[in-house]
């Protein structure tokens, strides 16, 4: 139906705003390998892009990784790094004993909001916010990127909603105050993705499943989850095997109470109805590699992965008929 040609490859992200134009994360070229995994999911392109593929705008932080939430209001609220070393470093919990970056470095995760001028309007540190006992690493992770925040979103109530994969919890962050207002207990999402905040204020997320306590056999599942911490709603394979996505994924409740699931290491889109029936599937047909060596040393394979994917109605999209 349509197609941006962008100069950046992805950078993880990217979604339609409302009135059609792309946000979209690319990755900055030319950059370092902070440590092996980090040209993977780094990213440090934030951009708006016309639908023909015109800049409107672009802001960079070579820092950025995963997610970014382009505001109404042009602003950007984002997933970053910085270093800890020595005592800092020290001090986070878990993990792969001397997994450290180079130099004894422990990369960790801030979240930061930028206007659309670019000016930082709100700044928040892992460093200082996280309990190191009760966000403490997963013990067959590596040191180098504590906690691993793969989304960052804000919430109707002006707070932020953010997913710390390597911890395996999803928290709500106080714009205030910086302190964590509210975390799902330990054992209930297992290295998750995209959590988001639906209209009765629960939260819908891509749990993996990775690490998955009390299971011998690892699944992923699509959760919703009330505030009071319970499970309301989920979805996984009637062969609960044959639904596991080890990393990436997103979910995305549609209006009509369906639920669009993106299987992202299978490059495989389907919906299922709120009673789990299987009601549309579609699987990627485009293949391609990461450029940097030190991640085709990794994953050497052509994957069809794709990060998230998004429904959208005709009429947010109003310049696509107009085109044709």
């Amino acid at each position: 139906m349509h197609t941006w040609r962008l100069p950046y490859r992805p950078g993880r992200h990217a979604r339609i705003l409302p009135g059609g134009d792309l946000a979209y994360n690319g990755v900055l070229p030319g950059e370092e390998a902070l440590f092996p995994m980090w040209h993977k999911y780094r990213g440090g392109v934030l951009g708006v892009y016309a639908p023909d593929g015109t800049v409107l705008r672009e802001y960079r932080d070579p820092l950025q990784h995963h997610d970014a939430h382009h505001l109404d209001d042009g602003g950007i609220l984002y997933t970053a790094l910085e270093p800890l070393t020595d005592a800092e470093a020290a001090g986070v919990r878990g993990g792969v004993p001397g997994s450290e970056a180079a130099g004894g470095t422990v990369w960790a995760d801030t979240v930061k909001e930028v206007d659309a001028e670019g000016n930082e309007v709100w700044s928040w540190r892992a460093a200082d916010h996280l309990d190191r006992e009760a966000f403490a690493l997963h013990p067959d992770y590596a040191r180098e990127h504590w906690p691993l925040i793969n989304s960052v979103t804000p919430l109707a109530d002006g707070n932020v909603l953010a997913s710390l994969r390597s911890v395996s919890a999803v928290v709500v962050i106080s714009r205030a105050t910086g302190e964590i207002l509210w975390r799902t207990a330990p054992g209930t999402v297992s290295q998750q993705h995209h959590p988001t905040e639906l209209p009765n204020g629960s939260f819908l997320v891509f749990d993996n499943g990775v690490f998955r306590p009390g299971h011998d056999v690892p699944y992923s599942r699509v959760i919703e989850i009330d505030r009071a911490g319970d499970i309301a709603w989920e979805y996984h394979d009637p062969a609960r095997e044959s639904f596991f996505a080890p990393f990436m994924g997103s979910a995305q409740r549609l209006p009509n109470g369906n639920t669009l699931v993106t299987d992202s290491p299978a490059g495989r889109l389907f919906e299922v109805t709120a009673e789990g029936l299987l009601v549309w599937e579609y699987v990627v047909p485009y293949f391609g590699g990461y450029e940097e060596a030190e991640v085709r040393g990794l994953f050497p394979a052509e994957p069809n992965a794709v990060f998230r994917a998004y429904r959208y109605a005709a009429d947010e999209l109003p310049w696509l008929e107009a085109g044709r």
